[in-house]
């Protein structure tokens, strides 16, 4: 794969010389683009290898070069639990969804359900906008193949592989639960919480948030069989909390232990995790690890809403790799 900003004009030109690929950019700017074998989400906010940014006019552009095939397709409402139909046998698929959609909630609620969902690598984010256009301008897909935009549904690219070549998918989350926090689940499943159970006992959870002077900027973390999933607040407003993934009933949450100052051990524990070839990273991520002007080596792409690695995810960095599988040796 290849990555770049790059102008409206460049990626017109690799769209007509049928390249592959995944954008991220402007509405304005995608809305210009000649169709091809292409999806793009809305987003202006973007890490490049010169630091982090907010562009409208220029895209960011990952080019599958290693596709041998690929096929795009919008779903909407029931729809979106056949996505794994139409892949191929060998390969990956791409999702981008607009955030706040119907789209979106039923992913975040019911994706894990998906048949055939965890058999084949499946990345991708929630579309956004700028913070300042929040409630004004809503978040799209596109497909480039029929030159749709879209603000409901999701926009799904299935790539096809050669068979020595091998999608890998892993991310990156800087939070673990604090054990010494307290223990705290939820009797609905939703992006929005009145009550809770803390420690068993029921609190009006806003109050308790306020109360508690919970830092919001970390995230609920729960538990899934070893793997950290965490819940970013969005908003604690007076009677209820608002959050940018789904709370599930039944699991239970702690607030994350705060990983020090936030900027440095993002900026480290990237530069450890060295090169990828493809990521998106959380808008919450972006803002709270004061990443604009700052470079997270080689981990260039936009700043989401959320990112998906086979389900939501928040506070994430997300990775892909397309790599070729090593011939095992002569006995």
């Amino acid at each position: 794969m290849k990555n770049a900003m790059m102008s409206v004009a460049e990626v017109s030109q690799r769209i007509e010389d049928g390249a592959v690929l995944v954008l991220a950019g402007s509405e304005r700017a995608l809305s210009s683009l000649p169709r091809g074998k292409w999806i793009g989400g809305t987003s202006v906010y973007f890490v490049t290898e010169t630091g982090g940014r907010v562009d409208h006019d220029n895209l960011h552009v990952t080019e599958i070069t290693e596709a041998t095939d690929a096929r795009t397709v919008v779903l909407q409402g029931q729809d979106l639990a056949s996505l794994t139909a139409n892949r191929f046998d060998d390969g990956v698929s791409m999702i981008l969804i607009p955030a706040f959609s119907a789209a979106h909630a039923d992913f975040a609620i019911n994706g894990a359900s998906y048949p055939g969902l965890f058999d084949q690598p499946l990345m991708g984010w929630i579309t956004g906008v700028h913070l300042d256009d929040l409630g004004r301008v809503t978040p799209k897909v596109f497909d480039g193949v029929t030159g749709t935009m879209h603000e409901e549904g999701a926009a799904i690219l299935h790539v096809a592989l050669a068979v020595d070549e091998q999608a890998e998918l892993d991310i990156l989350n800087l939070f673990v639960p604090d054990e010494n926090a307290d223990r705290i689940t939820f009797a609905e499943t939703g992006f929005s919480a009145t009550r809770a159970l803390v420690n068993g006992e029921e609190v009006d959870f806003a109050a308790y948030v306020r109360r508690s002077a919970i830092d919001t900027q970390l995230p609920l973390v729960a538990d899934y069989a070893g793997a950290m999933v965490n819940v970013s607040f969005q908003a604690v407003e007076d009677d209820h909390v608002k959050f940018y993934a789904p709370v599930v009933t039944g699991v239970v949450y702690r607030i994350a232990k705060s990983p020090g100052a936030y900027a440095d051990v993002f900026a480290a524990r990237v530069a450890d995790e060295g090169a990828s070839a493809l990521s998106c990273n959380c808008i919450l991520n972006y803002l709270y690890g004061e990443l604009e002007g700052k470079t997270t080596g080689g981990f260039t792409g936009p700043a989401t809403f959320g990112e998906v690695a086979y389900v939501l995810l928040n506070q994430t960095l997300v990775k892909l790799d397309i790599h070729r599988e090593q011939a095992c040796a002569a006995a």
